[in-house]
């Protein structure tokens, strides 16, 4: 026969966040964008000391130890992404415009062969 037990732990789960004090988020919000704008508290995020070049050159970086056949396989799937967006926006121009972006397809289309032939040697050097 089971018999019911009482429940000795009567207690309420309370979060240590159930009352929210702005003051404190507003601070933990401005650590946060300080963090990843890499802004200072003195200085506005715009007044950089770096050159134009410099701050282009740092908008997209890559891996310093990345595999090879992994940039390999990435450049070609990008080539390839690019080859077909400009055959479909060559479709829907005109005459120079069309003959523009046929021309810069060409030139991905090189690019990918280019990077085709390199994944190519790049398996062919890796030990199996």
């Amino acid at each position: 026969m089971i018999t019911p037990r009482p429940n000795r732990l009567k207690t309420t789960a309370r979060s240590p966040y159930s009352t929210l004090d702005s003051r404190k988020l507003h601070e933990a919000a401005d650590r946060a964008l300080d963090h990843y704008l890499k802004r200072e508290n003195t200085k506005p995020c715009f007044a950089d000391e770096r050159t134009t070049e410099e701050r282009s050159m740092k908008m997209f970086t890559v891996v310093a130890n990345a595999n090879p056949e992994a940039l390999l396989i990435q450049t070609y799937e990008t080539f390839s992404s690019v080859s077909i967006l400009l055959l479909d926006l060559a479709e829907s121009l005109d005459d120079k415009q069309r003959h523009l972006a046929m021309a810069i397809y060409q030139m991905s289309e090189m690019g990918l062969m280019l990077a085709e032939r390199s994944l190519d040697i790049e398996r062919a050097i890796s030990p199996a």
